[in-house]
């Protein structure tokens, strides 16, 4: 074994109890505690598919009705939650986790590493949002000891235990996104799709009994839920950064700091007429040109944008990981208006008709982005962008499709995706080659470098996170190439969204972690640790 071994990065709990018996004495000696209030009705934008973790019920967060081997702190290390500690092989393929011996579905059945493995292996036959191909095999050592062992070193399977809740093999059925047995800090109760979901605490839980026993999760566009917070039926609700100045009496607005991001894809290929395997389009003349998305990414005034469009509700974005671990501060840029322009005309662009939009040997900058129908923010963002770029001659024309319209050009039109993950894992299939021009929307314009496959594969085998860490930041930049937008600027990144939330006065809803991407999802992973501080 590792002599430096990883296990830095987990925060032993010590074991309070033994067995199940125990667990659930000690909850109703908890539960006689009384409580000014327990319950919380919280309103979100988005319901989810599945409350399956190997169908991806908590992907990218914590799944509160399963638990995980380890957990993410507000600081995005790792905590230990099944697992008691693990070991790393020395050629890091084997992973041994020993777990606890008092956790406990909610059906009464102790859970074991058996359920882990049978999880693992659950999820990687799933081929569904949790990635595990390059996982072996996961197997029950003894009760309460699994060995999982990978194909090939991979430094972000800790990120990926962290959002794998563990399911019960004797209970596990075809229903069981729709019924789930778990061992997490909450139970479902009842969900009503398209309408609501009912949590209970979980009162076998292992862990601290949580503040908050009742939870009634509702979904709810922005409006309607700003609306149920006028009228005082919610205590949380997500809203939006255009909604989130309305001033409510009894409420308070948190600004949850995230890297759910907002940029342009822009295609790097020119257009030679040919098509993807869906028929899609493939290039265009002017994006694939680089001092054209150079002179984009230095004429946006991020700033302005999030001060005009975000109402401060933001930050300015630089890449895909703003404010994470894995990030290369080098790749912010100061807004430089004339730069821009130099970098037009030295590549041959000028305005020669007086039109306002430059050309090139006949060819104008000119071209569509597009965005989802129905998602304001993103054509506030786009618009107050293009609008800019008028500045320096591009000429951008934003519009509204849906998702499968956008399907259909996105390998030759820009479009204003989102993103942002507590994974670095993110980086890796936005960037790596063999992903450019898929159907999954991570590489649509193409991109394709060896020297950037090298250093994500270099940070995906990495033993440590730290040398992980130095992998995926000479990827964005190592003084010469990268995907930065000082780089190959595949991408024009603009924002990163604060995630709005209305909250009732004396509850605190935790310590949030900075948040990915999600309308939903990432509010409720800490869930355990809400409390009504008032009565």
């Amino acid at each position: 074994m590792k002599r430096k071994t990883l296990t830095a990065l987990l925060l032993y709990l010590p074991v309070l109890l033994t067995g199940c018996a125990a667990g659930q004495a000690a909850q109703t000696q908890e539960q006689a505690r009384p409580e000014a209030r327990d319950s919380v009705v919280i309103a979100i934008g988005s319901e989810p598919e599945t409350l399956d973790p190997t169908q991806g019920w908590g992907h990218g967060n914590a799944p509160i009705v399963q638990s995980t081997l380890v957990q993410y702190t507000a600081d995005l290390t790792f905590e230990n939650d099944l697992a008691t500690g693990y070991t790393l092989s020395d050629d890091g393929l084997v992973w041994t986790f020993t777990l606890r011996d008092d956790a406990c579905f909610t059906d009464g059945e102790q859970v074991t590493a058996q359920d882990v493995a049978f999880t693992l292996e659950t999820a990687k036959a799933a081929q569904g949002s949790v990635d595990l191909t390059y996982m072996e095999k996961a197997e029950a050592v003894d009760e309460t000891t699994v060995a999982i062992t990978l194909t090939k070193p991979t430094s972000i399977f800790l990120n990926t235990l962290a959002s794998v809740g563990i399911v019960p093999e004797h209970a596990y059925s075809d229903d069981y996104g729709r019924n789930p047995i778990g061992s997490g800090p909450y139970k479902l109760v009842e969900w009503r799709p398209q309408e609501q979901l009912i949590f209970t605490a979980n009162e076998d839980y292992y862990g601290e009994a949580p503040a908050i026993r009742n939870v009634t999760v509702v979904f709810m566009s922005e409006d309607a839920a700003l609306a149920a917070v006028q009228a005082g039926q919610v205590d949380v609700a997500y809203s939006t950064a255009t909604l989130g100045t309305t001033e409510v009496p009894g409420y308070h607005v948190e600004a949850i700091t995230s890297a759910d991001n907002r940029g342009f894809t822009l295609p790097m290929l020119p257009d030679t007429g040919e098509t993807a395997e869906n028929g899609a389009p493939i290039g265009n003349n002017v994006t694939c040109n680089l001092e054209v998305r150079q002179a984009i990414a230095y004429a946006i005034d991020r700033a302005a944008i999030v001060d005009t469009v975000l109402n401060g509700f933001g930050r300015p974005a630089y890449s895909e990981n703003d404010g994470m671990p894995w990030n290369n501060p080098a790749v912010v840029l100061e807004t430089d208006v004339d730069y821009a322009k130099q970098l037009l005309a030295d590549g041959g662009w000028a305005d020669t008709d007086g039109d306002g939009i430059v050309e090139k040997d006949g060819l104008k900058a000119e071209f569509d982005c597009v965005y989802p129908t129905g998602d304001s923010v993103r054509q506030a963002v786009g618009m107050a962008a293009a609008q800019q770029l008028q500045a320096i001659g591009i000429q951008v024309n934003v519009k509204g499709l849906s998702w499968d319209e956008i399907s259909q050009v996105m390998f030759s039109q820009a479009v204003l995706m989102g993103w942002g993950s507590a994974s670095p894992n993110e980086t890796y299939y936005l960037y790596r080659s063999e992903g450019a021009l898929l159907e999954d929307y991570y590489n649509p314009e193409g991109y394709q470098s060896e020297i950037t496959d090298g250093y994500l594969q270099a940070a995906m085998e990495a033993l440590t996170p730290e040398e992980a860490n130095e992998y995926w930041q000479l990827a964005q930049w190592d003084g010469e190439t990268g995907t930065a937008m000082q780089g190959a600027c595949p991408w024009v990144w603009i924002v990163n969204l604060d995630h709005v939330t209305y909250v009732r006065d004396g509850l605190s809803i935790g310590d949030q972690p900075i948040h990915g991407h999600g309308h939903g999802l990432p509010l409720i992973q800490n869930l355990s640790q809400w409390a009504w501080t008032e009565g």
